[in-house]
Parts: structure tokens; C-alpha cells; sequence
């Protein structure tokens, strides 16, 4: 105890404010708990490796995987190497949207594992080991609303779920690229849409992405089709019972997750030809930049629709074009 107290009065006023910001966000965290009340089901492809590129030797880097728990980011930033002044940006991912506060969890494990990293430093005799990070990562959210006659997405989404080698680089780049021009091909029947991108540490790109996607991915009822990381699964599409068709007011719902090594600059306003530029930039990103891909959409069983009121309150951060 006597040694906690000892270096928290010697703690610098950045990391008393560093501090200070946990309790905060994590109650934030536990306030902004999305819960929408409807939920159908859809399909799901993806797959991606968050494994550190080769570092040299010297700076001490050794390589290897990334550790996986969250929070426990390798050691990159020990030794107080994160303080308030790198916060400040983060608020203004995303327009202050999910994508934006799920960026702040990681930031938050990012301070803590510092202070927790200073701590130890401050109570061992050891030398301290510089380890080099192997940069940043660019996280893209880019989700769309399309009228539910645009039938030929689903169509399309399944035939690469069917088909995609989505246990390589390469196979991934080739479902980013087909999923971008299927949607391309079908700007008449875009309705709503949403962009955000961020950056963030390697060594908590993983848990974020992951986050990313389980946000997603609980907006399902159930995953129907599925093609991720090489391993398919398809269930029989049920026919659910539906109303009466109303092709202005039911709808299709398709996000996209992307993690890439390239800063990638997308417009984040809301109209049609920024639209189709950030996602032909998309479809354009290489194999050896694309990190991890998820494509997410719904509905997909059969006589399943999404209503106008369903879809904002599963998606509330899109935006009518």
C-alpha cells in the first residue's frame, strides 16, 4: 500500500487527469448500451490477421501475434508513453457516433495499461525494455440503407459467402472488392448511409475491430449464411411471414468493417458521388493493407424486411442521402 501511495504522489498532473478520465469512461460505457428492440436475420463474411508485421531486432520488438485480451496491448505503451493530450482527438471520431465511443473503450484500456505499466515500473529494479510499435490502424465503418427491392445484393453477398477464400489476404481483398461493386452497381436504391474511419494503435486494433463487430453482429436475430476465416456455414433460409410489400418502406441493411495498415481518407459527408468514391477507395485497397474485413448485412431469411422505423433503430447513426 505504502508503495501504490508513493507513486501516486509522484504521479504527473497529465497522468492524474489520465486517471481521472477512466472512471469516466467507463461509466460512459456502461450508460451507451444499444439494445435494439428488433432484430432479424442476416449473413455475415469475413476473416483477417492482427499478427505485427516484421520488425528489425533492434528496438526490442520480437514479433509474433498480437496477445489477444483487451487491454493487453504487448506492452507498447509503458511507462506513462500515453497521456490527455492524445485523447482530445478521439472525440471527434465518428461525429461522436458508436463507432467514435467504441474507439474511446480501446483508448481506455490504452490508459489503463499505462498506468498499470508505470506502476510496475516504479516498484521494480528492472531496466526498462523500449519496444518499437508497429504503427497505427486505420478502423472504416461504412454502413448503407438500400430500399428492399435491391434483391441482388443479398444474391450477390450469398454467392461470395459461397465461393470466397476468406482464410487469405488475398480472398479478402477479392469479397471487399465484389461487395463494393455490387453495392456500386445499385446507387438508385440507396436511401441512408453512414461513414466513419479512425485511427488507432496496432495494439488495440484488435479488440476494437472485434468490438466493432460483435456491435454488429448482436443487431442479428440469427447468421444464416456465413464465410469467415475459411470456415462456411449455411443454414436453411426460413420463410417468415410478412406483411403486405411496400417497396418504399422496407429495406436492406449492409455494413462494412474494414481494418487497414494505409490511412485511407473518406469523406464523411452524405450524398451519392462522395458515396461512390469512398467506395471505389475501398474496393481499390490491396491485399498486403486490407487487416481484417467484415461484411455484415440483414435481413436475410426469406419474406424477412426491415421497416424504415426498424432500421433507424438498429442503425440510429444513418443518415438520409
Amino acid at each position: 500500500m505504502a508503495r501504490i501511495s508513493n507513486f501516486l504522489s509522484s504521479l504527473s498532473p497529465k497522468r492524474w487527469l489520465a486517471a481521472a478520465i477512466i472512471p469516466a469512461l467507463t461509466l460512459g460505457l456502461v450508460l451507451f448500451n444499444p439494445d435494439p428492440t428488433f432484430a432479424a436475420s442476416g449473413g455475415r463474411i469475413g476473416g483477417g490477421s492482427f499478427r505485427a508485421p516484421s520488425m528489425p531486432r533492434t528496438g526490442g520488438y520480437g514479433g509474433g501475434g498480437y496477445r489477444g485480451s483487451y487491454g493487453g496491448y504487448g506492452g507498447g505503451y509503458r511507462g506513462g508513453g500515453m497521456g490527455f493530450p492524445f485523447i482530445v482527438p478521439i472525440f471527434g471520431f465518428g461525429g461522436g457516433g458508436l463507432f467514435g465511443f467504441l474507439i474511446l473503450m480501446a483508448i481506455a484500456g490504452v490508459i489503463a495499461n499505462s498506468i498499470r505499466g508505470g506502476i510496475s515500473t516504479s516498484t521494480s529494479n528492472s531496466t526498462a525494455i523500449n519496444e518499437r510499435s508497429p504503427g497505427q490502424v486505420t478502423m472504416i465503418q461504412l454502413q448503407l440503407g438500400l430500399l428492399a427491392s435491391a434483391k441482388a445484393l443479398q444474391e450477390d453477398l450469398r454467392k461470395i459467402a459461397a465461393n470466397a477464400d476468406t482464410g487469405t489476404p488475398s480472398g479478402l481483398q477479392k469479397v471487399l472488392q465484389e461487395t463494393t461493386l455490387s453495392l456500386l452497381r445499385q446507387p438508385d436504391l440507396w436511401v441512408y448511409a453512414n461513414v466513419e474511419t479512425g485511427r488507432v494503435p496496432f495494439f488495440s486494433a484488435e479488440s476494437t475491430f472485434n468490438r466493432l463487430s460483435m456491435t454488429e453482429r448482436s443487431k442479428l436475430s440469427a447468421e444464416i449464411t456465413s464465410n469467415v476465416s475459411g470456415q462456411r456455414s449455411s443454414n436453411e433460409i426460413s420463410k417468415t411471414p410478412s406483411g403486405e410489400a411496400d417497396a418504399t418502406n422496407e429495406y436492406i441493411a449492409a455494413t462494412l468493417l474494414v481494418a487497414s495498415r494505409q490511412q485511407l481518407k473518406l469523406s464523411e459527408s452524405n450524398n451519392i458521388s462522395d458515396l461512390q468514391d469512398n467506395l471505389r477507395i475501398l474496393g481499390s485497397l490491396a491485399a498486403t493493407d486490407l487487416i481484417a474485413l467484415e461484411v455484415i448485412w440483414q435481413p436475410e431469411g426469406q419474406g424477412e424486411v426491415l421497416t424504415a422505423e426498424e432500421l433507424v433503430t438498429a442503425y440510429p447513426n444513418l443518415k438520409h442521402l
